[in-house]
């Protein structure tokens, strides 16, 4: 993973220090990006252990559209998102809601022929899927999880806020446009989270897995991750793994359903979380 380590070092080079509201401050460059070929391995970080498990649930969690953690957390034993969660376990309208239930009005005609506005959901998911078999070439399709108006509903508001697939060759590529990002903790999880998303769908659509491409407008470090970033960065990246997964329907899929061959990362580096 040489794009990750260049990542890192430019924003370790020409980062600029920036104040925010975790109160740790971050050295900070704006508009980073970075692509990988999917057909190389699957790119989970070697050069630092990243919990897979957690990966394909945290995936396997947006796709249940639930808006609290208590699958995660309760059944599952994962973590990543109590920091943010309360007693409840309940979240806001974030990505599960976003990505299967995406709220929005429609105008409904009543029979006296008077007209109101009524909430509906939309699955963006299923229509992802749908397009991809049914128009392949479109360049819509398009997933959004930002919605301003329920931003005050939400514990964290979305980080990565929007992916676009796009097929070439028979290649589906996915476009993560990212608002903020954090290099040392968030982005391993999103880049390896959005790849296997991306070859989940395409294995169910009939196409190959291509590129996985990954805007972030803040690409950010905060000041107490830079010397274990450094570590990282001294460990020469080894060859990535391989992600097998079951050829059933996204929406059904299990954690037993991803098996991932080959992986053989450098020791853990533990990084402290900015809430």
């Amino acid at each position: 993973m040489i794009v990750y380590h260049d990542l890192v070092q430019r924003v370790l080079d020409h980062g600029v220090l920036k104040k925010n509201r975790t109160g740790t401050d971050t050295i900070s460059n704006f508009a980073e990006y970075y692509k990988v070929n999917l057909s190389e391995g699957f790119p989970l970080l070697t050069t630092k252990k990243v919990f897979f498990k957690s990966v394909i649930l945290e995936l396997l969690w947006y796709l249940r559209g639930e808006d609290h953690i208590r699958w995660l957390r309760d059944k599952n034993n994962v973590h990543i998102w109590d920091a943010w969660a309360g007693q409840d376990g309940h979240v806001g309208p974030i990505y599960p809601v976003l990505w299967r239930r995406f709220p929005f009005l429609v105008e409904h005609e009543n029979e006296d022929g008077t007209t109101e506005w009524r909430r509906d959901e939309f699955d963006q998911i299923q229509n992802v899927i749908h397009m991809l078999k049914t128009d392949p070439m479109s360049r819509r399709i398009v997933v959004s999880a930002w919605h301003p108006g329920l931003l005050p509903k939400m514990v964290l508001p979305p980080c990565h806020i929007m992916y676009i697939f796009n097929v070439s060759e028979g290649k589906l590529n996915c476009h993560l446009t990212q608002r903020s990002g954090d290099i040392a903790l968030g982005i391993p999880f999103n880049l390896a989270c959005y790849s296997a998303l991306t070859m989940a769908i395409a294995q169910e659509v009939g196409l190959e897995p291509g590129v996985f491409a990954h805007t972030i407008v803040d690409a950010h470090i905060y000041v107490n991750h830079i010397d274990g970033l450094k570590q990282q960065l001294s460990r020469p990246p080894k060859a990535l793994p391989e992600l097998k997964i079951a050829n059933k329907p996204v929406n059904i899929l299990g954690f037993e359903d991803f098996e991932l061959i080959g992986y053989d990362p450098d020791p853990l580096i533990r990084f402290e979380v900015a809430v």
